[in-house]
């Protein structure tokens, strides 16, 4: 199983970033997905999910409003688009899978909300 991330960045207040997260080794198209961050010092938090067909997402209220999660089954991959950015976004971004194997984790992407 592999869940890689790519998408973050530097970007200042009020700004916009879409993280892709590309999944392997599993039929993606039968699991929910859900996107975590983690600022420093702070534990890791959940941000956002999405069934398996993509019928149902669910957001912290931090992000709620400003965040989207969507998911492109044949591709394997999920997103999340975040508009409205705030310094407090700043955070590495992870992509998480529960799986009847286990649980994965991406690698992580860091996004930066700064002037």
């Amino acid at each position: 199983v592999q869940l890689v991330e790519s998408g973050g960045g530097l970007v200042q207040p009020g700004g916009s970033l879409r993280l892709s997260c590309a999944a392997s080794g599993f039929t993606f198209s039968r699991y929910s997905m859900s996107w975590y961050r983690q600022a420093p010092g702070k534990e890791r938090e959940l941000v956002a999910t999405i069934t398996s067909a993509g019928g149902s997402t669910n957001y912290a209220d931090p992000v709620k409003g400003r965040f989207t999660i969507s998911r492109d089954n044949p591709k394997n991959t999920v997103y999340l688009q975040m508009n409205s950015l705030k310094p407090e976004d700043t955070a590495v971004y992870y992509c998480y899978a529960r799986l009847l194997s286990g649980v994965y984790w991406g690698q992580g992407t860091q996004v930066t909300v700064s002037s």
